[in-house]
């Protein structure tokens, strides 16, 4: 990974330094890491920091990370940026390999804040914090197997997977180890409602939500999900009615403002629907629904200019990466940052 985000540093040293360090340079980037550890030791016999920084990347390029650490920290440390960036990467891939979260989260840490949005600090960034949440796993079930959090977080693993009957089975679990525990109802209520939308479930779904307000009225998002069974079963004034309390707490909640914009259009209730439909389109301006929905909402007013326009951004709209993202958290159950 290091080797193959190395640019063409030779290619500027080339008129100005020693030949091993060219030549070391040149093996390294071909991938010849003999050759390569060959050149730069006897270019770092001159003291040459860039010999010495690329000497450490052969060397943890090769798996030999004990050697190579004390001069990638230096290197790191040093004021050629390239360099020093990937000393860091190198750094923390090493620190990875020996187990040393904490020494590689503060290099991470200090590279996302120069490089954020540099691929190969992000990728190491999520190795990292995956090693940890491994870690963290392993010491959960380890040191506190009958803790209610194994079961939540059992729950949370088969939901990842699909399997949202045996979630549901390890959120009761966790309830009844824990009834007061906030958002195990909720991810309950989320895992049944990701199995089938029968009468019998939506029904059990409701209980789980409104038990999870009884321990947080305030929760928008659970508000939300009980509107949505609301509007399942027709029953639209208590959809409504549930939609104004969700916005009411946060009045940034896009899915609901599109849910209750909906609603106005149908009740032909234009100039508050177009209302509601504009603040999701700007705070979701990918969102397909809120555009869709703010077209219908053009439409029906009979402001046909307006709904071309929109209509013109839906064909347009693609999905991006961090909108298929916000799709997989909600299918998780996670709620959106800040609700």
């Amino acid at each position: 990974m290091i080797r193959a985000t190395l640019p063409f540093i030779f290619v500027t040293l080339a008129c100005a330094q020693s030949d091993p360090l060219i030549s070391g340079l040149e093996a390294f980037h071909k991938g010849d890491m003999p050759a390569a550890e060959r050149f730069l030791r006897s270019a770092a016999k001159g003291n040459d920091p860039r010999a010495s920084a690329f000497l450490a990347l052969t060397l943890a390029a090769t798996g030999r990370c004990e050697e190579a650490v004390p001069a990638l920290q230096l290197a790191y440390k040093g004021s050629n940026p390239e360099i020093a960036r990937l000393a860091g990467l190198a750094f923390v891939q090493c620190r990875l390999a020996a187990a040393s979260i904490e020494d590689a989260a503060a290099v991470i840490n200090g590279l996302q804040a120069k490089y954020p949005a540099d691929a190969d600090v992000l990728y190491q960034s999520a190795r990292l914090y995956m090693r940890a949440w491994n870690d963290t796993i392993y010491q959960l079930y380890q040191k506190a197997p009958s803790s209610f959090r194994v079961n939540q977080l059992s729950g949370e693993v088969l939901e990842t997977q699909g399997q949202f009957n045996e979630a549901a089975a390890e959120y009761r679990k966790a309830i009844a180890k824990n009834p007061k525990a906030l958002n195990l109802h909720f991810r309950l209520g989320r895992a049944l409602l990701m199995s089938t939308h029968s009468p019998e479930v939506l029904e059990a779904a409701l209980q789980e939500f409104q038990a999870e307000l009884a321990l947080n009225p305030s929760d928008s998002v659970v508000l939300y999900q009980v509107a949505q069974i609301f509007q399942n079963r027709q029953q639209i004034p208590a959809a409504i009615e549930k939609l104004q309390q969700a916005l009411s707490l946060n009045k940034d909640f896009p899915e609901a403002l599109i849910a209750l914009g909906k609603i106005r259009t149908e009740e032909k209730k234009n100039d508050e629907a177009i209302s509601l439909l504009q603040r999701a389109v700007k705070l979701s301006p990918r969102s397909e629904s809120a555009h869709y929905s703010l077209m219908m909402a053009y439409r029906n007013a009979g402001k046909m200019a307006d709904a071309r326009r929109e209509k013109a951004e839906l064909d347009q709209l693609q999905k991006a990466p961090e909108g298929e993202f916000t799709e997989f958290l909600k299918k998780l159950g996670e709620k959106p940052p800040g609700q």
